[in-house]
C-alpha cells in the first residue's frame, strides 16, 4: 500500500470529529454510542489538541460536571432524557450529581494525562492556568481511588465490574466471572442454548454484527454483576463485604500509574505539593506493579482482589508496563521481545488485544483479539519512554496505515487490517491525528 497523504488523512479524521462534536463533548460514535465517555474524551482531546487546543480542552471540562463530590469521575455521562438513567441509576449514590445523569462505574484514569497532552501545546503562563484549574479536580479523583479502590493500602486499585477497565470482555474478566460471578440463570440460558433471546434487549448487536460484539451470555453475566452493584448503590464497601468478584486490574493499574506521574507534574509546574498521604501511595503503587509480574510465566497479570491470585489470562494488557514506566529496562526488553514474537502479539497489523494463541482469540470479537488503536497508542507512548524508538515508529507507521487503509473503524482485525464495529469512531480518529502530528 502506497504511503498515505498525511496532510489528507488528518483533514479526513478531523471530519469525523466534527461529525461527532455535541459542541462541549464528542460522541464516540453515532447510534452505538450516544453519550460522553471518559477515556473517550481523554483520548479524543489528546487529538483535538493539535487542531483546536480550546476545544480540546473543552472536552476535558466537560468531564467535571458529572464529577461525585467524592472525587469519583463517572464512566459515562448520559445524554439529557435518555431512558439509559434507569439503566446506569447512578443517582442511587448520595455522591453523585443532581443535575447531570451519569453511570456509578469509573473508567482507566486517563484524564491526567489528557491535561498534560494539551499543557505541551500551551504557552507557559497558560499552562500553569490549565494546570490550575484541573488540579484539584485531578487531586480529588486520585485520592477517591485510593480512598475506595485500595481499601487495604497495598499501592493496587481494584474495579468492580468488566466496565471500568475498559477491556470490557478480555479473558481476564471473563474468566474471572466465570468462576465466582456467574448467576444461575445466566448458566441455564446457556446450557439450554436459549442466549439469542439476549439479542432482543441489546442496542449494540442492532447496530454491528452480534459475532464482532461480546456473546450473549457475556453481556447477561455483565447485566448482572452491574444489577447487585446497584443494589448497594455503588457503595464499594457495601459491595466487597459480599462480593467474590473484584479485580485488581493490570491495565488499570499500568495506567493509573502514569496518571500519578501526570499530576505530579502538574503539581510541580503550580507550586502545589501533594498531601504527604498520596505522595506516599503514589510511590507505593509503582513498587506493588512487581506483584503483578509471574516467574513462571514470564508475564505480567491481573490479581484476583479476594483470593491475592494471579488471573494466569494473557491479553494486550500484559505489555502496559511499558505505558506505566515503572518496569526495569531489563523487563521492558522482555516485554518488547514479546511484542515481536509472532505466535503472541507479532501479528500482520497492529497489536491484537489477545495473543495470537489464546484459545479466545476471534479477529473481529470485540475485547478478545482485534487491533484496537487507544492500546497500541499506549504502547508506542511506552516504546518511547524506554528509548525503544524504531519499535515505536515501526508500530506508529502500521497504525496510521491501518486506519488511511480501512477508515477510522473501532478495532480492526489484526491479521488482514479489516475493520469491524462501529464506523467514524473518535478515538479512532484523534489518536490517528495525534500519531501523525507528534
Amino acid at each position: 500500500m502506497p504511503k498515505p497523504d498525511e496532510q489528507e488523512l488528518v483533514k479526513d479524521l478531523y471530519k469525523v470529529l466534527k461529525i461527532n462534536d455535541r459542541k462541549l463533548w464528542t460522541i464516540p460514535a453515532a447510534n452505538l454510542y450516544p453519550h460522553q465517555w471518559l477515556w473517550d474524551s481523554c483520548f479524543i482531546a489528546i487529538g483535538l489538541r493539535h487542531l483546536d487546543v480550546d476545544r480540546a480542552k473543552t472536552e476535558l471540562t466537560s468531564l467535571l460536571r458529572g464529577q461525585w463530590s467524592n472525587g469519583m469521575l463517572p464512566h459515562i455521562i448520559l445524554t439529557l432524557g435518555s431512558r439509559d438513567k434507569e439503566v446506569e441509576r447512578g443517582y442511587l449514590n448520595p455522591y453523585s450529581p443532581h443535575d447531570v445523569a451519569t453511570s456509578g462505574l469509573t473508567q482507566p484514569p486517563m484524564l491526567a494525562e489528557a491535561v498534560v497532552q494539551i499543557g505541551k501545546k500551551l504557552r507557559s503562563a497558560e499552562r500553569r492556568t490549565w494546570y490550575a484549574q484541573m488540579y484539584p479536580h485531578l487531586l480529588s479523583y486520585h485520592r477517591w481511588l485510593y480512598h475506595d479502590r485500595d481499601p487495604h493500602n497495598e499501592g493496587l486499585v481494584l474495579l468492580l465490574h468488566p466496565y471500568e477497565s475498559g477491556l470490557d470482555n478480555t479473558p481476564p474478566w471473563i474468566s474471572e466471572m466465570r468462576k465466582h460471578s456467574m448467576p444461575w440463570w445466566v448458566s441455564a440460558i446457556e446450557s439450554l442454548h436459549l442466549d439469542g433471546l439476549v439479542n432482543l434487549f441489546r442496542r449494540d448487536t442492532k447496530q454491528v454484527p452480534p459475532g464482532q460484539r461480546m456473546s450473549n451470555v457475556e453481556a447477561a453475566a455483565y447485566w448482572a454483576v452491574l444489577r447487585r452493584i446497584r443494589r448497594k448503590a455503588y457503595n464499594s464497601e457495601a459491595i466487597l463485604s459480599r462480593s467474590l468478584f473484584s479485580v485488581e486490574d493490570l491495565a488499570f493499574n499500568c495506567i493509573f500509574i502514569r496518571a500519578n506521574e501526570c499530576l505530579e507534574q502538574i503539581a510541580k509546574a503550580i507550586g502545589k505539593e501533594l498531601p504527604a498521604d498520596l505522595g506516599q501511595r503514589i510511590k507505593k503503587s509503582r513498587e506493588a506493579l512487581d506483584q503483578l509480574w509471574d516467574d513462571q510465566h514470564s508475564e505480567y497479570f491481573s490479581r484476583s482482589f479476594v483470593s491475592h491470585k494471579l488471573i494466569e489470562e494473557p491479553s494486550i494488557a500484559t505489555l502496559l508496563p511499558l505505558y506505566s514506566g515503572a518496569i526495569s529496562k531489563e523487563r521492558a526488553q522482555h516485554l518488547v521481545n514479546m511484542l515481536k514474537k509472532r505466535r503472541t502479539f507479532g501479528a500482520s497489523w497492529p497489536v491484537p488485544s489477545v495473543p495470537l494463541n489464546s484459545s479466545y482469540f476471534d479477529a473481529h470479537k470485540y475485547w478478545q483479539g482485534p487491533t484496537w488503536v487507544n492500546t497500541n497508542w499506549l504502547i508506542i507512548e511506552g516504546l518511547k519512554r524506554y528509548g525503544f524508538n524504531e519499535e515505536a515508529a515501526a508500530l506508529r507507521d502500521r497504525t496510521v496505515e491501518m486506519v488511511a487503509k480501512s477508515g477510522p473503524y473501532e478495532y480492526f482485525s489484526p491479521l488482514d487490517g479489516s475493520p469491524a464495529g462501529a464506523e467514524n469512531f473518535s478515538w479512532t480518529a484523534a489518536l490517528t491525528i495525534d500519531l501523525l502530528k507528534s
